[in-house]
């Protein structure tokens, strides 16, 4: 959930005043400019091992598109949270080989 940012701006005398309160667009970067780094959490889950995708510049639709893109490739259940990719169990190799297929620059972190 977004909040609103209104720069302290109350009320303005100017008539021809618009207050817009929308950030900048983020515009999604290429894959060759993304470096996304794969590593696999055991934190807080129960022992359970989750494979993470971090590190993604760009718009949430495209980082939806993505984790759906991955989840289909494994077989496997996850989510998009917090701008990161989580996928369920060990897949850091796989992962890392379809993102460089789609032309990522990965890095795999915890082998």
């Amino acid at each position: 959930m977004k909040k609103k940012i209104n720069s302290g701006i109350v009320y303005s005398t100017n008539p021809s005043f618009s207050f817009n309160s929308e950030e900048e667009i983020i515009n999604t970067l290429a894959p060759q400019q993304q470096n996304l780094i794969v590593f696999l959490d055991k934190k807080a889950r129960a022992g359970k091992a989750v494979t993470l995708v971090k590190g993604f510049k760009g718009k949430d639709d495209d980082l939806q598109e993505l984790g759906k893109f991955i989840k289909t490739k494994c077989g496997v259940g996850g989510s998009v949270k917090e701008n990161e990719i989580l996928i369920q169990g060990d897949f850091r190799i796989k992962i890392s080989q379809l993102l460089i297929e789609k032309g990522y620059k990965v890095k795999i972190s915890g082998i």
